[in-house]
């Protein structure tokens, strides 16, 4: 049962027509095989989304590089372009058109070369098993499977480039450090995405799990957190799913089918 969280933001009063999911924490959980069995189920609902005008068709926003964005996006059958990197960038599937975010100029892209130059430098030497994230183009994202080394990398990170980088912010998951330029976080990721589609964010829904996600939570009309996201997640959401990861979100696409059927 999907429960409303704490946050004083009231739920929409129109129909939502589009629903975004993250996808680490949410769709699947890092290092781990996907719950099938709740992946089809939420295939199957984004496939029909093209019959059945009760139900928003899907698309991502992940702080995940374009390639395993594009993989899910497939698997899932998206029609709509997705946003990766955060903010980044934006990827249509259908029409092969990727657009990147016009904030990260030629300026910030040295200083992403920069703070990864300084990750390869302090940061991997010191902490066996931390490994990049490939294939990034507009931030720098680290990884690591223990969430206390994680912790340890979050604070380094903050503490430099608070110091040195005032354009960027750091957030964290259960096993990554992601470095991103403040103008391309997923809230105005978001926004690319509502201004391309032309759908009012009020007429979006967002699930997320973890503090990258706020941005983009506080941003659009329905604002979910599966039942494993961090307590500062779920204190922005409007609902909180009563399931984890893969079965959360596919709860959080039935409340949202049934709020369409009410209003």
């Amino acid at each position: 049962m999907t429960n409303q969280s704490t946050s004083p933001r009231a739920l929409p009063t129109k129909p939502i027509l589009l629903f975004v999911t993250d996808l680490d924490g949410c769709m699947t959980m890092p290092f781990e095989i996907p719950h099938w069995p709740d992946y089809t189920q939420i295939r199957a609902l984004q496939l029909q989304s093209q019959d059945d005008p009760s139900i928003p068709p899907m698309s991502i926003c992940t702080g995940r590089p374009m390639p395993y964005a594009e993989a899910q996006a497939q698997f899932l059958g998206i029609r709509h372009p997705f946003v990766f990197e955060s903010g980044g960038g934006l990827y249509d599937l259908t029409t092969n058109t990727l657009t990147w975010n016009p904030t990260v100029t030629d300026a910030l892209t040295s200083d992403i070369e920069g703070i990864r130059a300084w990750a390869y430098d302090e940061i991997f030497p010191n902490f066996p098993g931390s490994i990049p994230e490939f294939a990034k183009f507009t931030d720098v994202g680290l990884i690591h499977r223990d969430k206390i080394v994680i912790d340890e990398i979050h604070t380094l990170a903050t503490k430099k480039i608070s110091q040195e980088y005032p354009h960027f912010e750091v957030y964290k998951t259960d096993v990554s450090v992601n470095i991103i330029v403040k103008k391309a976080n997923k809230g105005e990721g978001l926004a690319h995405l509502s201004k391309m589609l032309e759908v009012d964010l009020s007429e979006m829904a967002y699930i997320g799990d973890s503090s990258g996600d706020i941005p983009g939570l506080e941003r659009v009309g329905m604002a979910f957190a599966p039942s494993n996201a961090h307590e500062t997640v779920k204190e922005v959401a409007h609902l909180v799913t009563s399931r984890p990861s893969t079965a959360g979100v596919l709860e959080a696409y039935h409340w949202i089918i049934q709020h369409n059927l009410r209003v």
